[in-house]
């Protein structure tokens, strides 16, 4: 008989192996999580998949899609044992969601656009938030979880969608240069809390400036990370092969290093 190797049956095999490392006789460690211990590898995997995007090592990729796969099933099987839900609810919910969702696709809807996606998206979730009874602000549903520069793209980009917003990025480069004033003032009166306060409205209005350009500040800012590590790493092995440690060195030869590094 031929083996079954479809996406389904392999999910399947999945959804099994996990019931058994958690079924009495299993592992130790897999049988003592609960929802709160895993999340921190849930964050971790979501930011390994990151990664391997960004380093474009697709063989990683497929390896941390797995993982990530993993955590949804892991929560499942959590959820199955004190009877909340099974992982055919999960999967029912998100089929369902991107049906209703995509009535331009599904039903009788048109789009020509993102544009036109994105509203269609919004007046659907809308619909369903009505008929759950559900009355949240327009920025409840943006978890306060998140990291912040994503929590800050996205409660931004809620407000804009409601009309709370700049009209040009030009506009958004004036609030920049006011904040970047009231900065300078926090540094003269010398207040860490003042100098907090503003760090993160200069970061918010930046977070804003790159929506207006349509960049992932996330994105950017590993896009940066990465560069560095890069660079730094130019100037730790120009100095090992000349027999010398960063201690060893000064700016000014590390700054030429870097100009380098930046070739």
């Amino acid at each position: 008989m031929e083996k079954n190797t479809s996406a389904g049956a392999k999910f399947q095999k999945l959804v099994e192996l996990m019931a058994r490392l958690r079924a009495p006789g299993g592992c130790p460690w897999d049988r003592e999580q609960t929802f709160d211990s895993i999340k921190p590898y849930t964050l971790e995997e979501t930011y390994e998949v990151l990664d391997a995007i960004d380093q474009r090592e697709w063989g990683e990729l497929a390896e941390e899609l797995g993982d990530f796969l993993l955590q949804a099933v892991f929560y499942a099987q959590m959820a199955s044992e004190e009877k909340l839900f099974s992982i055919e609810d999960a999967l029912d919910a998100i089929n369902g969601k991107l049906i209703r969702r995509h009535p331009h696709v599904f039903g009788e809807q048109t789009a020509e656009t993102a544009g036109d996606v994105k509203r269609i998206w919004g007046q659907v979730k809308a619909e369903e938030k009505k008929d759950k009874g559900k009355q949240d602000g327009l920025l409840a549903p943006v978890p306060r979880a998140l990291p912040a520069l994503v929590e800050a793209q996205q409660i931004s980009s809620r407000a804009a969608g409601a009309g709370f917003d700049w009209e040009n990025p030009e506009q958004v480069l004036d609030k920049l240069h006011e904040e970047l004033a009231e900065f300078a003032e926090a540094r003269r009166l010398a207040s860490h809390d003042a100098l907090e306060n503003e760090v993160g409205d200069l970061l918010f209005v930046l977070v804003n400036l790159a929506r207006f350009v349509k960049v992932d500040p996330e994105q950017a800012l590993r896009r940066t990370n990465t560069k560095f590590r890069k660079r730094f790493a130019y100037i730790e092995q120009k100095l090992a092969e000349r027999g010398r440690r960063l201690e060893d060195s000064n700016l000014a030869e590390m700054e030429a290093l870097w100009q380098e590094a930046k070739q």
